[in-house]
């Protein structure tokens, strides 16, 4: 018999198996809570320290910086949809041959800015070597790639940013999701590229059916077109691995609210009460980008204020019972920061004990004594 699933019932799973529901507590390496996460949207870094933060009880961005600069439990690199994202450093091996095999699409720039595929290898064996035991700036390593590779490479014909780049910067991502190359420490103000601790990835096929289930369990149940969108993968792409991993038994299907879905095979316990509470989500949070059907994670008015334009993750938002129902804004003037949240609907008075006391964790998380106030935020998106 098919298992049926509610909303109730999978939110409050996802925001358990989250940290959502109950922070991890102290031991709780903070590399387990990013794997927990399946990886934390780091292009900005202090939205990646909260995203960890609020997961985890006590930790704060001194301890998400001690795991990528000193005993390197983490890796800053290029992760899902080719975005920057902190990894687990023991989960390399998966991550760096799962994402290698995804399926590309066509290449944005012009036949005359494009490299073959012979090139990009030849870029990103270059960017390898040059970044094996030293820390580079970009334009360093511009230079050690030229060097490697030849002047076609250092050619600056890629359009960015009202400038032009050299050529083989259009790989730089598929370096980092290579496992080439990682974020290493700014120096001073400019940022540096390293590579990350070598390892031995996983057969591409064994990565991609692992992936798949642990997305299943992170945020099942699922689809695979919303495997897809989170990953960037091809929509018939990932169709077919699902009827494959359907066939040998790697996944299950059930019924969630009311339509076909996926679950990791045996993985069909669900609570059976939901999840209360109040918790303040950053820019690009994990659980914002990945959670699906997302016009039932922002849910009426949610939809239209803390997206943009049906994108997650452009406004910062507040989960109510495990739901979007209002955005946040915080702004830093030295030791202090002011946590501006808009609520969406009234909220009781025990909701707003709550937010008070998440605010307050987000200025722990940021080393800064937090004021709450409610009102509107009068910021855009990114801001």
């Amino acid at each position: 018999m098919t298992v049926s699933i509610t909303w109730e019932q999978a939110s409050a799973r996802r925001l358990e198996r989250q940290f959502l529901a109950n922070p991890a507590q102290g031991g709780t390496a903070v590399a387990e809570v990013v794997g927990a996460m399946l990886s934390a949207h780091a292009q900005v870094l202090s939205a990646a320290e909260v995203s960890v933060g609020v997961r985890a009880a006590g930790t704060t961005r001194v301890d998400v910086r001690a795991a990528l600069w000193e005993d390197r439990s983490l890796v800053r690199t290029h992760g899902p949809r080719g975005t920057v994202h902190l990894l687990a450093s023991r989960e390399l091996p998966l991550w760096c041959a799962a994402l290698t095999a995804v399926p590309s699409g066509a290449s944005p720039f012009a036949a005359g800015v494009r490299v073959t595929e012979e090139q990009a290898g030849q870029i990103v064996a270059a960017i390898g070597d040059a970044l094996d035991g030293v820390c580079l700036t970009i334009d360093e390593l511009s230079e050690e790639v030229v060097a490697r590779t030849g002047p076609w490479a250092g050619d600056r014909v890629m359009p960015a940013f009202q400038d032009l780049w050299p050529r083989w910067r259009q790989v730089l991502h598929r370096a980092g999701q290579s496992g080439a190359l990682c974020f290493g420490p700014n120096r001073g103000r400019k940022v540096t590229y390293t590579r990350p601790p070598h390892f031995v990835p996983l057969p591409p096929q064994e990565a991609v059916r692992a992936l798949v289930r642990r997305y299943l369990r992170a945020y099942g149940p699922s689809t695979s077109a919303y495997f897809a969108k989170w990953l960037a993968a091809p929509n018939g792409w990932a169709s077919r691995l699902f009827g494959e991993l359907s066939g040998t038994g790697d996944i299950e299907e059930v019924v969630f609210e009311g339509a076909p879905a996926w679950v990791a095979a045996g993985d069909t316990g669900f609570p059976q009460e939901r999840v209360r509470g109040v918790r303040l989500l950053p820019y690009f949070d994990a659980y914002g980008i990945a959670v699906q059907p997302r016009e039932l994670l922002f849910p009426g008015d949610a939809y239209r204020r803390a997206l943009a334009g049906g994108q997650a993750g452009n406004y910062p938002v507040l989960l109510v019972d495990g739901v979007v129902t209002g955005v946040w804004h915080q702004r830093r003037q030295g030791r202090r920061t002011t946590v501006t949240v808009e609520p969406l609907g009234r909220l009781t008075a025990r909701q707003e004990r709550e937010l008070g006391e998440q605010a307050q964790r987000v200025g722990d998380v940021l080393e800064a004594r937090a004021e709450l106030v409610i009102g509107t935020v009068t910021a855009g998106p990114h801001a």
